[in-house]
């Protein structure tokens, strides 16, 4: 519940959701958003955190794994997606890539030999960069939300 209002400054970032969506989510999304998170890790054990920058505690993002049922070709069932967001003042200081591997050494860890997978816009090029530090390679090119998509995986 302290890190709403972040998460709701964050999420209603234009810049941060020009490739996550592609429009600011309301209060209204993001809470929906939180709740479906808390809900992942008393359903199956897993899902997202909240990333702070280590000197100062200050909210910098969030990461981890979900479950989000996409209506997507090939299908992601079975493989927990990671997902990131930062918020723009931890943009380009090399949170994403410190959390993403911090998130998916925890992933090898907890859902041992299982693929995971990621996707991102193509445009998205910084995102794609802490993909592929963090051990990512391209699956499959799709369509999501009739946006193209680059599917990533992840083998442990």
């Amino acid at each position: 519940m302290t890190d709403f209002d972040d998460l709701a400054a964050t999420w209603g970032d234009a810049e941060v959701t020009r490739f996550i969506g592609g429009k600011p989510q309301t209060r209204e999304e993001v809470w929906l958003r939180l709740l479906r998170h808390v809900g992942q890790w008393a359903l199956l054990g897993w899902g997202m955190w909240i990333v702070e920058e280590k000197q100062t505690g200050a909210f910098a993002g969030q990461i981890g794994f979900l479950d989000a049922k996409r209506n997507i070709v090939p299908s992601l069932e079975g493989m927990p997606e990671m997902g990131w967001v930062l918020a723009p003042q931890a943009h380009g200081k090399g949170y994403g890539t410190e959390a993403v591997r911090a998130a998916a050494a925890w992933g090898d860890m907890h859902f041992g030999k299982r693929r995971t997978c990621c996707i991102i816009a193509p445009e998205n090029k910084a995102s794609i960069g802490v993909a592929q530090k963090a051990g990512f390679v391209v699956w499959r090119n799709s369509t999501y939300h009739d946006s193209p998509t680059i599917i990533f995986v992840r083998d442990a």
